[in-house]
């Protein structure tokens, strides 16, 4: 498929099921939407998601489910939530997940908004319109992973956010991608290929305790 060593595959790798597996990861997000309801605490919302992944029929987890709410969408995957935090009437949350389906990954995220909350909606919306932005470019330019997130950074702070540098994507595959040690998309000289990169875009308000978080796979199959 590739000569890329970072770009490395299993016996096993079928970009069919990568696919099915994306596609079965967004309706394990939409699952854990639908449980998130004003008053829901993370711990809450977790259990919550792992029912839904019961039902779904997920193979496991390749990495551990993110559902941060407000002041908490601004820390990224290596920093603890505040435990205290529940879901207000007028707030925003994000569902980060990281499942494997048939022996692929599939690693999905995005933010919704409950109640009233027009600037968490317009961030929400910022961090969609980002990831389609910089997707684009991807497809019609070629882009390297480096340059994706140098243009993501110019873009987020020209749209009047604040774009969280340390969160950079990475590869997928068939599980466990890790053993091939490809690194960080943020990283990569080249031009990332259609079915193994995740784009990751996590944004938040410059001076307010809130922000936004989307992910998804590059793929020319994929244009939303």
């Amino acid at each position: 498929m590739t000569t890329n060593p970072r770009e490395a595959v299993g016996t096993r790798f079928d970009p069919a099921l990568m696919q099915r597996a994306r596609e079965r990861s967004w309706d394990a997000l939409q699952g854990i939407r639908e449980q998130m309801q004003p008053g829901i605490s993370e711990d809450e919302a977790q259990a919550a998601a792992a029912g839904v992944f019961r039902r779904l029929g997920c193979d496991r987890l390749w990495h551990p489910t993110y559902i941060r709410i407000g002041p908490n969408t601004t820390r990224t995957y290596r920093q603890r939530s505040d435990p205290g935090v529940r879901l207000g009437e007028n707030d925003s949350y994000f569902i980060d997940l990281g499942l494997v389906f048939d022996g692929h990954e599939g690693d999905v995220g995005d933010t919704f908004v409950v109640g009233h909350a027009p600037e968490r909606q317009a961030c929400a919306d910022a961090a969609r319109a980002l990831f389609r932005e910089v997707a684009a470019a991807w497809r019609t330019q070629g882009l390297s992973g480096q340059a994706l997130y140098a243009l993501a950074g110019e873009r987020a702070s020209a749209m009047g956010w604040r774009l969280n540098h340390a969160i950079k994507g990475h590869r997928v595959g068939d599980f466990p991608h890790a053993v091939h040690k490809a690194g960080d998309l943020g990283d990569l000289d080249g031009s990332p290929s259609s079915g193994l990169w995740i784009l990751e875009i996590q944004i938040a308000h410059p001076s307010e305790p809130f922000g936004a978080f989307h992910e998804d796979m590059l793929s020319f199959g994929n244009t939303d």
